[in-house]
């Protein structure tokens, strides 16, 4: 097979636009998330302004909000919620499951497996141009009259399945769903691309356990989001039919303003079973591409083989299983069976175990390494402390009994945002300081990366540890205004706390945004193999080429972490050197 249609001369538009080659469909899924996080952290910090300071009215309101949503500067309480809805939806999934996994999904697969690129570059291009459609609809959602869809993130119904019922449950709802489910056909075949590059396309000697942990996880994420994204649009479909074509799965008998509604027979609890069927699975589609990024990071970086490689491997495909049985833990208080609700708490509870032997193989690859302290590390061990963190306030929540106190109360959103959010944006920045040589032959300042991992790591800790007092103190979430509650007055000093942390990391970010867009024009021209990594992406040529190899594709000789081994002259092997005679392979 030829590989030299890659010398014909690309216009604009088939290198930039609409290309078929990997690398650049990486580097559009990670500008696009990048622009989708700054609309999300935006509208974080207009709610957090609203919880911290109710009914003032601000100047910046009135500019991005307008008249309609905030009349005088004061923000609308039914845009309150629209904007905590659209800011879950971006981050969660425009962001963490696009960004995060269409970027290095796309970038790592072929290069670390030795492929000359995805096995359909044309599905993948088709892939992206989904995921941009859909995030251009969710956008065109927050400029409806009516205000955009305002049921929560979650979008439980009757809120959502009648369009009478509040503002917010109009067009900007249709304009959700309709991106979600574009969103939703994207990611399939995002992850059916990678799937099959996997299995079929690795180069010579790459078997599955010489494979670096990053694809692991990208490979495994991939198939748990073909097993659970169809159960969400199965979800959205069955919406659209209760809000456009008068069914009721999911609406019984149902009293608006007094008028009885024709529906029957449906159950909103059913569509808690869906949502979460897949909400669940999210987290680990979120989590384990953070977790495979960061394994690679610690291990260059420690000048280490990584510790426990298989049971690292056996620790994901265990995550995988036990994410898909565990979705009822969001439904606690629902009215579930309570048998069937110890069932759910049972594994809860074992999903622990796979997690705690990631988080110690971790510590115990750091442990007396000779330690590479730069942003792409830092940013790793911070995962490990988030996720640390975040996870042991899972174990009361998927407590049946416990979760009672501290469900939709500030807790699970202190819980949530450092196990997942945070976690996974330390990953996604990880990553993208880690690679970005590989992108953009250029490197990002470390001085600039340093300043940004602290500023960050302070005020990631400064919003969402507070959230776990007040929610223990009751504080439910999703409230635009605590003032009515004589209650939670004493609160409301600490929510200012939290919000003036908001600001200030989110403010700290345009240091990443300048680092990032500032280099890959001026940065310092990247070498080879700049962090002396063992993988395969670093043989290939600074300058990109059609095919990632020039010739033939290397052959793999050994397990990718060949780091500070006896024997050697230097302290990495890359996994194309020969095994010399006698040299023992590290038990993995």
């Amino acid at each position: 097979m030829s590989h030299d249609h890659g010398h014909h001369k690309e216009t604009f538009i088939t290198k930039y636009i609409f290309s078929l080659d990997h690398k650049m469909i990486a580097k559009q899924y990670l500008i696009s998330g990048l622009l989708m996080g700054i609309v999300g952290v935006v509208l974080s910090l207009f709610f957090r302004m609203q919880i911290a300071w109710p009914e003032e009215s601000f100047e910046i309101f009135k500019v991005f909000l307008g008249d309609n949503f905030a009349p005088d500067g004061v923000m609308r309480n039914d845009i309150y919620l629209a904007l905590v809805t659209i800011h879950g939806t971006i981050m969660v999934f425009f962001v963490l499951t696009a960004g995060l996994s269409g970027t290095f999904s796309n970038l790592l697969i072929p290069l670390q497996i030795g492929a000359r690129d995805m096995a359909s570059g044309f599905m993948n291009m088709l892939s992206f141009w989904l995921f941009f459609v859909s995030c251009v609809i969710m956008i065109c959602s927050l400029f409806v009259e009516s205000g955009p869809a305002s049921a929560g993130w979650t979008i439980y119904p009757p809120l959502s399945a009648l369009p009478q019922a509040i503002p917010g449950s109009g067009l900007g709802m249709t304009l959700w769903l309709a991106s979600m489910a574009i969103f939703i056909a994207s990611s399939l075949m995002g992850s059916l691309n990678y799937v099959v590059t996997v299995i079929n396309l690795r180069t010579k000697g790459m078997t599955m356990t010489r494979m670096p942990l990053t694809v692991w996880a990208f490979f495994v994420t991939a198939i748990i989001g073909i097993v659970s994204f169809p159960v969400l649009f199965s979800a959205a479909l069955l919406l659209i039919f209760d809000r456009s074509f008068g069914t009721s799965f999911f609406l019984s008998d149902i009293f608006i303003q007094g008028e009885v509604l024709h529906y029957q027979g449906g159950s909103p609890v059913l569509f808690e079973h869906l949502f979460w069927f897949l909400g669940h699975p999210e987290v680990y589609i979120v989590l384990l591409p953070a977790l495979g990024i960061t394994s690679e990071i610690i291990a260059t970086n420690s000048r280490k083989p990584i510790f426990g490689y298989r049971a690292m491997i056996a620790s994901i495909l265990a995550i995988a299983f036990l994410s898909t049985i565990v979705w009822g833990h969001h439904m606690f208080i629902s009215g579930m069976n309570p048998f069937l609700g110890s069932v759910f708490t049972f594994t809860t509870l074992l999903i622990a175990i796979p997690s705690a032997v990631k988080a110690f193989n971790y510590i115990t690859t750091l442990w007396k390494g000779n330690l590479q302290l730069n942003p792409a590390m830092l940013f790793s061990i911070g995962l490990v402390s988030t996720f640390i963190t975040g996870g042991l306030t899972g174990i009361i929540l998927g407590d049946s009994t416990l979760d009672i106190n501290v469900h939709d109360t500030y807790f699970v959103v202190a819980h949530f945002h450092l196990v997942m959010g945070i976690s996974a944006l330390y990953g996604f920045f990880a990553g993208v300081y880690h690679w970005f040589p590989k992108m953009f032959g250029r490197m990002m300042n470390k001085n600039l990366g340093y300043v940004h991992f602290w500023v960050t790591a302070v005020c990631a800790y400064g919003v969402f540890f507070p959230m776990h007092f007040i929610g223990m103190a009751g504080l439910p979430r999703r409230y635009y205004t605590n003032s009515a509650f004589p209650l939670f007055d004493e609160l409301a000093d600490v929510n200012v706390l939290i919000t003036i942390f908001a600001i200030v990391g989110a403010a700290f970010q345009i240091v990443f945004f300048w680092n990032f867009f500032y280099s890959i024009f001026y940065g310092k021209k990247a070498t080879q193999n700049p962090w002396r990594s063992n993988t395969l992406e670093w043989t290939t040529p600074v300058e990109h080429i059609h095919g990632n190899w020039p010739g033939e594709i290397p052959e793999v000789h050994r397990w990718p972490y060949d780091y500070s081994k006896p024997g050697h002259d230097e302290d990495f092997v890359t996994q194309i050197t020969p095994m010399k005679e006698g040299e023992e392979v590290l038990h993995h």
